[in-house]
């Protein structure tokens, strides 16, 4: 009865993987026996077979959940509709209360017949033994046979806490539980009379930027989030999975954040490999609507032959002397997928720190060997990162902007500015340039020439590209005296250039002599050191801050000549310049 009993509350079992021979204990692990032993991997299909009362009963669950996020999006509307209508009185609601009430015993019967039907299924009854072996004991064996089974997310024990790092205190001090620290774009309390009349008076538009933030605006700013989504996805997400698992050995993780939330990661491993860029490790951030199964995790895995060929990667990409080949760390963002939670920026920052913290306390790689990869939206946690751990090597921001304001006065009506303003700004404050700023390493931008996301009017209208103003801001913290009004004017121009050949050609222009503006920055580096930002070009006339502000732009930022989904190749995937 205890069996039949984990069968019906246990997890949904989607697939069962291959078995892998070169599995092996995580790193920090100790080995330890089990009693618990997997069958033969010959005998087992890839996907889980259920039998037909499961299969069934799984159908109308999946179903009725169907039928309840629906119901839970559209509710407003449905109130309003009933109140208008007279069904909300006491005599109404009553009998609906009875219709629910048999109809929630109908599925919990439902529930329990599913159960039966994995109770006969002797690939379930194995696979729940193994679930309970490893709650009870999280040996390296338990681990490792676990791994095999792709199931409901929400049942996988956690790997990594994160007050797990004993030294984090000592160094940099811990998160709260409220939350690591972010950048505030107005000071949170003030204290006198006038200043509380004032929020009195503003109460109204707070609450009004509250229930915008909390309803429409974060489902339209993180879609990747909505539950029907991510249904509709839920075929593809299963399939990347299982390439990352069996074809590159990918480790599946669940982290555990500051906030409770937790935290879906995969890790591919190279550091065993021939390839000396294995043993740097790559934390890719994915997009608004983009998970590590199908994101960009791939373009720094396109070393993996298997990987490559099943994402149609051409010969030219893999014999590239830029083809890829990094360790990888992949996770998804609160709410989507695996993970749990909400992705708003507070939540964002806190997986973001608990992700890092299990690269560095876990899997065993040192800031200095740990690139930050992001893609859109992705770029206000790698700037984050980027923030908070100084030491990490370097960052590269693909489609990336600078500040969420401007991209969402674009998508709403121009009446709504200051609500959108403000509730951008208290909410929702994506500031990756400003936080971006606070980093002294090597970065790298990559601008999509085509793209029709992050530009303020249309997509041929390049110079409305926020990466644009992504690159200014940053060149202009870290070089002040060469960003003046001439340098500034001359970058400008050249980021109207939409092609190689435009850019070639302004650069030729100005006759920027390459060797002369590296001795200039090797020289003030030698006198100065390294720290931003630099008084470069103070007693430099104004042909020369010409040239060397073209030099830095043409050395932050990279074109690439696509629209803002389209996977980024092996070879586009460079380390950041640096002297």
């Amino acid at each position: 009865m205890a069996k039949l009993l984990s069968c019906v509350l246990g997890p949904r079992l989607y697939k069962i993987y291959r078995e892998r021979d070169s599995e092996r204990a995580p790193s920090g692990v100790p080995e330890t026996p089990t009693s618990v032993t997997t069958p033969p991997s010959s005998s087992w299909d890839t996907y889980y077979q259920p039998r037909a009362l499961e299969k069934h009963a799984d159908s109308i669950l999946a179903l009725a959940s169907v039928f309840w996020s629906i119901s839970y999006y559209s509710s407003p509307f449905a109130a309003f509709y009933l109140y208008r209508k007279g069904y909300l009185s006491l005599s109404k609601v009553v009998p609906f209360s009875h219709y629910a009430g048999t109809l929630l015993l109908l599925l919990a019967g439902v529930a329990c017949l599913r159960g039966i039907g994995r109770w006969t299924n002797p690939q379930y009854r194995q696979f729940i033994t193994i679930l309970e072996a490893t709650h009870r004991n999280q040996s390296a064996e338990n681990k490792r046979q676990l791994a095999n089974y792709n199931f409901d997310f929400k049942s996988w024990p956690v790997d990594f806490h994160w007050e797990e790092p004993s030294s984090r205190k000592e160094s940099r001090g811990g998160p709260s539980r409220q939350g690591v620290a972010l950048l505030r774009s107005e000071p949170l309390h003030r204290g006198t009379a006038d200043t509380l009349l004032n929020w009195v008076k503003k109460l109204p538009c707070q609450i009004t930027s509250y229930l915008v933030a909390h309803t429409l605006g974060r489902r339209m700013l993180y879609p990747g989030s909505v539950y029907l989504l991510q249904k509709a996805l839920m075929p593809v997400l299963l399939q990347g999975q299982a390439r990352l698992v069996e074809e590159c050995n990918g480790r599946r993780a669940k982290l555990l954040a500051c906030d409770g939330n937790e935290i879906d990661t995969m890790f591919v491993d190279r550091r065993g490999t021939a390839e000396p860029q294995g043993q740097k490790l790559v934390i890719c951030c994915e997009g608004n609507a983009g998970f590590y199964e199908v994101g960009c995790i791939s373009t720094p895995l396109e070393g993996w032959p298997s990987f490559c060929r099943h994402h149609a990667i051409t010969e030219p990409l893999m014999s590239s002397p830029h083809s890829a080949g990094y360790s990888v760390l992949g996770w998804n963002h609160p709410g989507f997928a695996g993970s749990t939670g909400v992705p708003f920026p507070q939540n964002e920052a806190n997986a973001m720190d608990v992700v890092v913290q299990f690269a560095i306390h876990r899997l065993g790689f040192q800031p200095q060997d740990i690139i930050i990869y992001a893609w859109s939206i992705g770029g206000f946690t790698a700037t984050w990162a980027a923030m908070s751990y100084p030491d990490i090597s370097a960052v590269i921001l693909d489609a990336s902007f600078d500040d969420l304001v401007p991209l969402a006065l674009k998508v709403m009506p121009d009446s709504w500015r200051g609500l959108v303003t403000r509730t951008v700004r208290q909410h929702l404050n994506l500031n990756n340039a400003e936080q971006l700023c606070r980093y002294q390493g090597p970065v790298l931008l990559i601008r999509r020439t085509k793209d029709e996301i992050i530009t303020t009017t249309v997509p041929e209208d390049i110079m409305s590209n926020r990466g644009n103003d992504l690159l200014l801001k940053l060149l202009q913290y870290r070089y002040p005296r060469v960003m003046a009004e001439e340098g500034l004017r001359v970058v400008r121009q050249w980021l109207e250039a939409s092609s190689q050949l435009e850019e070639a050609s302004i650069y030729s222009r100005w006759e920027v002599e390459e060797d002369w503006c590296l001795s200039v920055l090797r020289s003030y580096q030698a006198e100065h050191g390294p720290d931003f930002p630099w008084s470069v070009g103070e007693d430099m006339d104004a042909d020369g801050r010409q040239q060397l502000a073209l030099f830095l732009a043409q050395k932050y930022l990279h074109n690439f000549e696509a629209t803002h989904c389209t996977p980024l190749p092996a070879q586009n995937f460079q380390m950041p310049w640096h002297l």
